[in-house]
């Protein structure tokens, strides 16, 4: 497993691994390890738990590190902080009814933004929103509940820039490669860095943990 920069900076991390499915759970081994470098500690001495949202955490004895999850076909993702709730998502590049989902499911204004983007990139553009969406959601510690797919979402990128109306929300695309659209979301005050410490193609296998968020995109459009 990749190795942590340690720059001083308040950073989120990031690993990917091949999602075998079956036992062990990829995400549980990938959610262990991650907190074992941040904390310092031997694998076997993580605790996969939950805060009071709900929202996953690695803790050995009375310290705890935000941890977030998600998987698309074949691989799955984990992001860890230090300090402060953390969100992630991940989404593979694939054909899409762009427009068309995102007049089902986004604010008239971010409709707009992608009709105006061109026509080559819309898809990226879409999942671009969508994964941020995902993410803040899960950094809130309530997914897309509660109108989710309608919180607008800052131009796609990087850095991580503040999400509108979440106080001290951040959120961002940091480049995967791969075929693969990430978004990150934490919150944070000031900017956050990102570090992806582990890429796509490294093996992983795990035991099964019930802090494994789960998340998909609705490919079928009916009606207008």
């Amino acid at each position: 497993m990749g190795q942590l920069t340690v720059s001083g900076r308040d950073t989120v991390y990031v690993w990917v691994g091949r999602d075998t499915g079956g036992q062990p759970d990829p995400a549980a081994v990938l959610v262990r390890r991650a907190g074992a470098l941040l904390l310092g500690r031997a694998e076997t001495a993580v605790v996969l738990t939950h805060d009071r949202e709900g929202r996953p955490v690695v803790r050995v004895d009375e310290v705890e590190v935000a941890v977030s999850v998600s998987r698309t076909a074949g691989l799955v993702v984990v992001a860890a902080r230090r300090t402060g709730a953390v969100g992630v998502d991940v989404e593979r590049i694939r054909p899409l009814p762009a427009l068309a989902l995102a007049r089902r499911w986004f604010p008239s204004t971010e409709l707009a933004w992608l009709g105006d983007r061109p026509e080559a990139g819309r898809t990226v553009d879409f999942l671009r929103l969508w994964t941020a969406k995902e993410a803040v959601g899960k950094a809130l510690g309530q997914g897309l509940r509660d109108g989710g797919l309608r919180r607008l979402m800052p131009p796609p990128g990087l850095p991580l820039r503040p999400a509108p109306g979440a106080k001290h929300l951040r959120v961002g695309h940091p480049h995967l490669g791969g075929g693969l659209v990430l978004a990150v979301a934490t919150h944070a005050g000031a900017p956050v860095d990102v570090e992806v410490v582990q890429r796509p193609g490294h093996g992983v296998t795990a035991e099964r943990s019930a802090s494994v968020e789960r998340t998909s995109l609705p490919v079928v459009v009916r009606g207008n």
